[in-house]
């Protein structure tokens, strides 16, 4: 199961993604965990980069063995997310905006999602998650 966790920097979107990866281990099953705010081949100054971070993480998610792949990038328009085709959606919705200028104005607040956080209670959501998956 691909699970994209999306949302602008700074939102605590890696927090979970490592909470939700380890809570997923703990119970037994198989899980690759991918963050491209951490990937070399990221490049935020050209549009294109950004549109490809998205064919690129599901790629790498397709390409995946393991019971779940979590992806976790700032995912800010909806050809993005369409593009990248998860099939459970975490927006984390916990800032409105942050340092990012550029990000802030391209980010579309996503029409559709599975679960959206606004506020960060990662032992909360983790558990609700883990719940919504099985």
């Amino acid at each position: 199961m691909k699970i994209l966790i999306m949302g602008i920097p700074d939102s605590d979107r890696i927090a979970l993604a490592q909470a939700l990866k380890h809570k997923l281990i703990e119970l037994g099953r198989t899980v690759d965990w991918y963050n491209f705010d951490h990937s070399n081949d990221r490049n935020f100054g050209d549009w294109g980069q950004i549109e490809q971070a998205a064919l690129y993480m599901r790629k790498l998610a397709n390409a995946s063995e393991s019971d779940f792949v979590i992806c976790d990038f700032v995912a800010a328009t909806h050809k993005i997310r369409d593009n990248f085709a998860a099939d459970y959606t975490v927006w984390v919705d916990t800032i409105q905006e942050n340092e990012y200028a550029d990000t802030n104005q391209i980010f579309e607040k996503p029409k559709t999602f599975n679960t959206r956080i606004a506020v960060c209670n990662l032992d909360f959501w983790v558990d609700f998650i883990v719940n919504q998956l099985q």
